[in-house]
């Protein structure tokens, strides 16, 4: 068992959409509310749905695959519903089916974040896509074995690059 897992959780401090907690000697991040996130992958004419939004964390835009919390404005909201709705609402796409590919964590050493990743599919345009009004959302369709050069780049153009796009580059 690792030292200090026995121990209680403290909070730290509190906001509106996250928190600073410690166990023992060690200091994590969680969401407020336990809320999680759904991360989509879709395809339409061959090519992969990204996005490109301001992050405040990286201090600029990233890019990313669409994605939104489950059950943030929906306590009952599920991670299939919730991925459509997202889908629809960042990117101005929908589909017909969600299959779920996992869960899993991005950064297990400092956030208990975890998410869904999720493939939709019959996906189709909708509408005009780019977020909510607190959001501006560039939607990027780009072609797999292009997403190694699109990525380079965004990153020339000063771009944070998210961490689940790993999935798409060959090292």
């Amino acid at each position: 068992m690792i030292e200090d897992s026995d121990k209680p959780v403290e909070v730290m401090w509190a906001g509106k959409y996250v928190r600073a907690l410690r166990r023992g000697r060690w200091e994590y991040v969680s969401r407020t509310n336990d809320v999680r996130a759904v991360v989509i992958l879709a395809e339409t004419e061959g090519k992969v749905i990204l996005i490109e939004q301001f992050r405040m964390p990286v201090g600029g835009r990233c890019i990313e695959l669409p994605a939104g919390l489950v059950g943030d404005e929906d306590r009952n909201a599920t991670v299939e519903g919730t991925a459509v709705k997202e889908l629809e609402e960042e990117t101005g796409y929908t589909g017909t089916s969600v299959t779920r590919l996992g869960d899993f964590h991005a950064s297990p050493g400092m956030v208990t974040e975890s998410f869904s990743l999720v493939r939709v599919e019959g996906v189709t345009k909708s509408g005009e896509g780019g977020g909510t009004e607190h959001e501006d959302i560039k939607v990027h369709l780009v072609a797999r074995a292009d997403i190694p050069a699109f990525l380079e780049q965004k990153r020339v153009e000063g771009c944070a690059v998210d961490v689940k796009l790993l999935l798409f580059l060959n090292f």
